[in-house]
This record gives structure tokens, C-alpha cells and sequence, in this order.
């Protein structure tokens, strides 16, 4: 089989139309070799690759850099609602790439570095990952900045500039082992330490109720010392900031109180205070009630306050005499969206700053909390609800506590006036629930010091206002609302899967990039053969690619005219890695029963991190890994199946797997997954979809038609009736001869011969304590299965269904998402006009 052409031999080919730009590659090369000049220390003569990509970064950085200087001149002539997205997972990725795209710069580099005798290629692979999250909501984040500047919105991206990012995951003997992602150690050319914004912030200390007012007082300092990072749009010269904040230690931190001799532990203590950024929680849908994680989140949300005040506050540019100080016009100024529960302490903090600091009467000062801010909701799983103890909060945040018992005061005090003598009611409403511990609700306090709350699908946001949240609903049904999730087009399509890229543009022009509803002009092309043979081309060519980078970089050779079957998300009992276990095992089974037969041959592979202290989800990844050992190495299966689980998963690797996959695994139990964005990823890169009628599944089949997914398996309501009726695993076990035998193989230690018992808690919670009802889709799952076997025996059809997915993806661009937050909660129009580029008259 011939080998692929690189994308950067495509590119040669055909110029990837509309990515070409035009600059001039001399000066690239001239800027090239100036930086590669700077960076190389007197002492080493030789350049090595890192060398050689951080000349090319820094050669790109300088076209982010004047654009980004006049976006700020532009924001602070102009004036506009700025909205802050506060987030604590930014989960980026690699930015050389995505920036030459947004500022099409790919081919000139390309051409340049070429002419240098350089592999482009190589030097984006020298880049380190930005894992500054755990999966979909970080991943979400990140693709809201894209889009957020490519529609011209004056946003901000607050977050913690952590020194160790998600874990790097090995493989050792199956089970994972997680490494510290020391991605900093080489520097970061795209980031600027801005000291002069430092701002101090407090914890500890104690509450002092003065004549004068409040105060927060004999509290220990930690300096937050912000990190910008620009975020270029996509060819419309915006280049908004990420700033991520990093603890430091005051100069007298711990001195002023040291003994004689206590001046070395007195500096040595320093790190206590910047542990703060040192590492990002690994877990995902999962609450750990740790004190660490507490200042994580109140450090983020302190720092970036005293940011937006302050700039409310500035001058407008140029006028010095212009300076606001009455606050009541911020709402009109500022939107402040928190991603999820993690920066709630947003709301206490801002009504410390009206009330203590700027002495604003309560009443006004949360007229203004609630109307600046805006809170979306992204799980509905019980476990992944922050609950924080009252012990803590009294003794880190003492006055954030009293806030708290005020809001909560208020609030219970309206409750019990719309329903008199309901207590109940007023228990479930409660921001702080009473039990052996007492806690406060984070998502509680969420909904009340917000004007909107949102889901991220709409199946989601029903089953918020429905059940999760139905009594604040029934209070106040105009706060809710649904933002479908959506992914931006340009890292997931124009970036990762160039070629298809290029078969579209042919078709529709390249407007799509940037207004992606424009793929629903490909249904006009549905049953044209050409397009039908460029996309499974295309298709071809990306598995090809991927095979040998699996080859290179795993010692696997898979068959690259199988099926490549895909599961890559986080490993969660959700999520239902294990369903497609079953699934494996019966398939292996089937094989071995009738090896004569004609099967479709599978590559299935399975990816994921599960979180260092999530025993069941380390168990499932031994699972799959130790189902691979037999099934690979099985004579009699040949290469008709392979079981391969894709170590380390991560943005880097979604890149290149999603463009190669044919079929993506959507299999969560219906109400549980609140959207997916991997699912949208797939679909836009000519995937196509088994799934349950979960998250935004629900609203890919409406867009694509839902006779081209593979749908299966129970409803949320019957998921409702089932719970209802009581789940009984064994009868599924006992009726079902396939299941039966899977189990039995697991238990019995045919996936494990040296460790029979190995899986035995596995098998136990499938029967006994199965909240996700695994047994009860296993008859539906292998029935879909089957239909998506015997339409891959039929190439030309395949693509067709993939084609109509294509165009239907329109809806879940990032763009259509931002907008709908842009006009419906932050009060601000998106626009997509250019301003001047640097070097242009203004």
C-alpha cells in the first residue's frame, strides 16, 4: 500500500485554499534566523530541534503581538461590555499551529521553514501540550476563547497558571501510572509575566464588625502574578488575553514573625503559599472537598476581581479625566460567566468588595452580583456537586462565610414568603445543608447570585429545570435557560483534518470556517460520486497516517482497511467503558465460535485518563488492556479484531485520531452525559455515531437525521422507569447466554490467567451495585453493532451517511454557542468585522 502524503506534502499539492496567505516568506526567514540567533547561548553553536522551534514560535509571536496591542487600544477606545469567562481548567493544547491557522501564516511558514531545510511537522511536535484540564469542561473553555475573538467580543479567559497540568498517563503491565506533566520546563514562548498586575490576596485572618464597617483583618497574603497569553481569532486581526494567575510568596512572608535562627524555614515556607498553582486537581466529575483546592478556587476569583474593578475603573483611552467610580453601572460594563461551581466564590467576594470596601448598602450591591453574573451548569451526576464544609469556609474565608449565611438568610426569607409553613422546601432550597457536617451548596448559592443559569444541552437543561434544580426553577423559571456546547471549526477541522478541509472548500467555498450552518450545502452533493470518493479518500489517507503513527510511536501495526472503532474520553463508570468491553468480548467469542465466517474486520481503540484515586476507572483501563493481551495475540482471530488502548490521550492525540476514526462511541446511560464535545468532534471530521439518546446525541440525530446514527438503548425516561421498577443486573445475566459467558470469562480469569480474582470487584458491582445499568443496553448495543457492520460492508452507503452528518454539523460550531451567550445572557452583539492589521493606516 503506498505510503500517505504527509500533510505538509498536501498542502505542497493543493495549497490548502484560503489558508494560503500571501506574506512574504523572505522576512519570515529573515525573522527566523534573527530569533534563532537570540536563542542560541554564546557557548553552543549547534541548533537543536527546540532550538529551531522556538525561533519559529517567536517568529509567529510577533504577528500575534501588534494585533494584539491595537485589539487593546480598540477595546479601550471603543468601550464595549467586556465579559469575563472564569474558568479553572483552560484546557489548550498546542497553539503554534492553531495560530498560524487564525492568522494564515501555515503555508508561508511551511514554505519558509522548507526552504531552511526544515520539517514543519517535526518542530510542531517539539510543543508542549497546555494541559491545563482534565477533559470537556477545560477542552469547552478553550474553544470558547477561540471563539469568543473570532466574533470580535472584548472577552477575558481567568484561570490558574498551574505549574503541573493533567498527569501524563503510561501504561505499566496494563494499569496506568500517572507522571507529573512538568510542561513548563522548557518556558513558554507564548506566554508574558506581567509583575506590574500582581495583586495580593487574602486568606485566613479573622472578622472585625467596626463602626466603620467590616473588616477582614490579621489575614496571611499570597501575591497572584498574572500570565497573558493571546488568543488570536480566526483572520479578523482580534487578539484577545487568557490571564492565568500564578501564587507567589510576599518578600515577608512568614519573616515578620520568625524567631532567631527561623530565617531559613521562614524562606523555606515560602512554597506553602505558591503551592496554590502548583497543580491541577485531576479530577473529572468528581468533588474533592480538599482545603488546597478551596484557595485554588477563591485565589483565581480574588486576583480576577480586583482585575475587572480595576479596569471598570480605568480612564477611557486617551482621556485621563474620565475615571468611573460609581459602581452601580457594572453590570452594564461587565458579564462575569463561571464555568461550572469551581469560581462561585465569585458571587461572596464580589459582595465583600460593594459592601466592605466601596460601602454600598446590601440591597444595591446584590442588585448588582446578580446581574453581572451568570453560572452554567455542566453535571448533574451528585457526586461532582461542590459541597464545602462550614468548618472549612470559618476558618480560610471568615467573612466570606458570614456572606454566605446573609445570602442564604435573605433568600430563605423570600422562600418562606411564597410558600408559607413549607419546610422542606426551605431544607432542599437551602445554600447550607445541615447534616453531621454542614455544608454549603456551591451550585445553590450559584443559581441565587446569578441573573441566568444554563445547561449545555438541551436534554440537560430539561432535566435541571425538571428534577436537579426544580424547585429554583419553579421560583424562577426566567433564569433558565440552554446553550448547546459546540467546538470551534477551526483547531477541529480546518487544523486537525486539513484534507477534508479542502474537499469541503471545493465544494462550498471556504465561508464555512468561520459560519459553519454553511455544510448543510453539501446535502445538495449527497449522491455525487466524486465528493462520495474525496471523503472516503480523505478517510483513507487519515487512517493511513494514523496506523503509522500508532506503528512509530506504540510498536502496534494495525490493518488500516478495518473498521477503526474509537472510545477516547475520561474513564468513568459513566461513560461506559465497559459496555464496550462486553461488546469486545462478544464479538472475540462470535470469532472463535464461527472462524470461517465473513467478519468485518475492527480496530477498536480505547483512551482515556482515569483520576489517580478513582479505583473502579484504574480497574477498567487493567480491564481493557488485559482483554487486549488475549485478543491480539489469538491465531485465530487474525488481525479481524484488535483491541488497542490509546496511552497518554490527550488534545495532541484527539488530533490525530478523530480524523482517522469511523465509527465514535457515544454510549453513556441517557441522562447522564450533560452534552459531550468529542462526540461534535467526531461527526465534523466523518465519523459516525453509536450512541444513546444522551447529552447533544439527542440533537446530532435532529440535525443529521436520526436514521444516520446508530442509535440504541434506553431513553431517559425509561432509565426513570427502570429505576422506578428496581434494576435487577442477574435477570439480564441469566437471560442473556452471550452476556452470561462474557461475565463469566471476566470472573473466571480468562482475560487474567495468572490473577483469576483479579476482576472479581468488577464483576460484583456489574451485578450487584450497577448505578449505570450496563446489562440493561447490552442486547440493544450488539443488535446496533451489527447494523453498523453491515453497512461498512457497503463503502458507498457509509459515506453517503457520513456526508449527511457533515452537513449537519452546523449547529455545534463554538461560534453558534458564544453568540447565543453573547445576545441572551451578556447583553452584547458579536460581530464579524476585521479591524486593521498593524501594519495597516488605521
Amino acid at each position: 500500500m503506498a505510503k500517505p502524503l504527509t500533510d505538509q506534502e498536501k498542502k505542497k499539492q493543493i495549497s490548502v485554499r484560503g489558508l494560503a496567505g500571501v506574506e512574504n516568506v523572505a522576512d519570515l526567514k529573515t525573522n527566523f534566523n534573527r530569533h534563532l540567533h537570540f536563542t542560541l547561548v554564546k557557548d553552543r553553536n549547534v541548533a537543536t530541534k527546540r532550538d529551531y522551534y522556538f525561533a519559529l514560535a517567536n517568529t509567529v509571536r510577533d504577528h500575534l503581538v501588534g494585533r494584539w496591542i491595537r485589539t487593546q487600544q480598540h477595546y479601550y477606545e471603543k468601550d464595549p461590555k467586556r465579559v469575563y469567562y472564569l474558568s479553572l481548567e483552560f484546557y489548550m493544547g498546542r497553539t503554534l499551529q492553531n495560530t498560524m491557522v487564525n492568522l494564515a501564516l501555515e503555508n508561508a511558514c511551511d514554505e519558509a521553514t522548507y526552504q531552511l531545510g526544515l520539517d514543519m511537522e517535526e518542530l510542531q511536535d517539539i510543543e508542549e501540550d497546555a494541559g491545563l484540564g482534565n477533559g470537556g469542561l477545560g477542552r469547552l473553555a478553550a474553544c470558547f476563547l477561540d471563539s469568543m475573538a473570532s466574533l470580535g467580543l472584548a472577552a477575558y479567559g481567568y484561570g490558574i497558571r498551574y505549574e503541573f497540568g493533567i498527569f501524563n498517563q503510561k501504561i505499566v503491565n496494563g494499569w496506568q501510572v500517572e507522571e507529573a506533566d512538568d510542561w513548563l520546563r522548557y518556558g513558554n514562548p507564548w506566554e508574558k509575566a506581567r509583575p506590574e498586575y500582581m495583586r495580593p490576596v487574602h486568606f485566613y485572618g479573622r472578622v472585625d464588625h467596626t463602626a466603620d464597617g467590616v473588616q477582614w483583618v490579621d489575614t496571611q497574603v499570597v501575591l497572584a502574578l498574572p500570565y497573558d497569553t493571546p488568543v488570536p481569532g480566526y483572520r479578523n486581526n482580534i487578539v484577545n488575553t487568557m490571564r492565568l494567575w500564578s501564587a507567589k510568596a510576599p518578600c515577608d512572608f512568614n519573616l515578620k514573625d520568625f524567631n532567631v535562627g527561623g530565617y531559613i524555614q521562614a524562606v523555606l515556607d515560602r512554597n506553602l503559599a505558591e503551592n496554590i498553582s502548583r497543580v491541577l486537581y485531576p479530577n473529572d466529575n468528581f468533588f474533592e472537598g480538599k482545603e488546597l483546592r478551596l484557595k485554588q478556587e477563591y485565589f483565581v476569583v480574588a486576583a480576577t476581581l480586583q482585575d475587572i474593578i480595576r479596569r471598570f475603573k480605568a480612564s477611557k483611552f486617551g482621556s485621563t479625566e474620565y475615571v468611573r467610580m460609581d459602581l452601580s453601572t457594572l453590570p452594564d460594563k461587565v458579564a462575569i460567566q463561571l464555568n461550572d461551581t469551581h469560581p462561585a466564590l465569585a458571587i461572596p467576594e464580589l459582595m465583600r468588595i460593594l459592601v466592605d470596601i466601596e460601602k454600598l448598602i446590601w440591597e444595591k450591591a446584590w442588585d448588582i452580583v446578580v446581574r453581572t453574573c451568570a453560572y452554567t451548569n455542566h453535571t448533574v451526576l451528585p457526586e461532582a456537586l461542590e459541597r464545602w464544609p462550614v468548618d472549612l469556609f470559618q476558618n480560610l474565608l471568615p467573612r466570606h462565610l458570614e456572606i454566605i449565611y446573609e445570602i442564604n438568610k435573605r433568600h430563605l426569607e423570600r422562600i418562606s414568603k411564597l410558600y408559607p409553613g413549607d419546610q422542606d422546601r426551605l431544607r432542599r432550597m437551602s445554600l447550607i445543608e445541615e447534616g453531621d457536617v454542614k455544608k454549603i451548596n456551591m451550585a445553590h448559592l450559584c443559581i441565587v447570585g446569578s441573573h441566568a443559569v444554563n445547561g449545555v444541552a438541551r436534554i440537560h437543561s430539561e432535566i435541571i429545570k425538571n428534577t436537579v434544580f426544580k424547585d429554583f426553577y419553579d421560583v424562577d423559571p426566567q433564569k433558565f435557560q440552554n446553550k448547546t456546547n459546540g467546538i470551534t471549526p477551526r483547531r477541529w477541522l480546518v487544523m486537525c483534518n486539513p484534507g477534508l478541509a479542502e474537499v469541503i472548500a471545493e465544494r462550498i467555498g471556504e465561508d464555512y470556517m468561520r459560519d459553519l450552518d454553511q455544510l448543510k450545502k453539501l446535502l445538495e452533493f449527497v449522491d455525487d460520486d466524486t465528493l462520495i470518493r474525496d471523503v472516503a479518500k480523505v478517510k483513507q489517507e487519515n487512517k493511513m497516517k494514523f496506523a503509522a503513527h500508532l506503528e512509530e510511536h506504540y510498536k502496534v501495526k494495525i490493518n488500516p482497511s478495518s473498521m477503526f472503532d474509537v472510545h477516547v474520553k475520561r474513564i468513568h463508570e459513566y461513560k461506559r467503558q465497559l459496555l464496550n468491553c462486553l461488546h469486545i468480548i462478544t464479538l472475540y467469542n462470535r470469532i472463535k465460535k464461527q472462524p470461517n465466517k465473513s467478519w468485518v474486520p475492527r480496530t477498536i481503540m480505547i483512551g482515556g485518563k482515569a483520576a489517580p484515586g478513582y479505583h473502579t476507572a484504574k480497574m477498567i483501563i487493567k480491564l481493557i488492556t488485559s482483554i487486549g493481551d488475549i485478543v491480539n495475540n489469538d491465531p485465530v482471530v487474525g488481525d479481524r479484531l484488535k483491541v488497542i488502548f490509546l496511552e497518554n490521550y490527550r488534545v495532541t492525540l484527539a488530533e490525530k485520531v478523530i480524523p482517522a476514526a469511523d465509527l465514535s462511541e457515544q454510549i453513556s446511560t441517557a441522562g447522564t452525559e450533560a452534552s459531550g464535545t468529542g462526540n461534535m468532534k467526531f461527526m465534523l471530521n466523518g465519523a459516525l455515531t453509536i450512541g444513546t439518546m444522551d447529552g447533544a446525541n439527542v440533537e446530532m440525530a435532529e440535525e443529521a437525521g436520526e436514521e444516520n446514527l446508530f442509535i440504541f438503548g434506553m431513553r431517559v425516561h425509561d432509565v426513570e422507569a427502570l429505576d422506578k421498577k428496581g434494576y435487577d443486573a442477574v435477570s439480564y445475566y441469566n437471560g442473556i447466554p452471550e452476556l452470561k459467558q462474557a461475565i463469566d470469562q471476566i470472573s473466571g480469569g480468562f482475560f487474567s490467567p495468572t490473577q483469576p480474582d483479579l476482576f472479581k470487584d468488577l464483576v460484583n458491582m456489574l451485578m450487584h451495585h450497577d448505578r449505570f445499568k450496563v446489562f440493561a443496553d447490552y442486547e440493544d448495543y450488539m443488535k446496533c453493532q451489527e447494523k453498523v457492520s453491515a453497512l461498512y460492508k457497503n463503502p458507498k452507503e457509509w459515506t453517503k451517511m457520513v456526508i449527511h452528518n457533515i452537513a449537519g454539523c452546523g449547529k455545534f460550531s463554538s461560534d453558534r454557542t458564544i453568540s447565543e451567550y453573547a445576545r441572551e445572557i451578556w447583553g452584547m452583539e458579536p460581530s464579524l468585522e476585521k479591524i486593521a492589521a498593524p501594519d495597516d493606516p488605521r
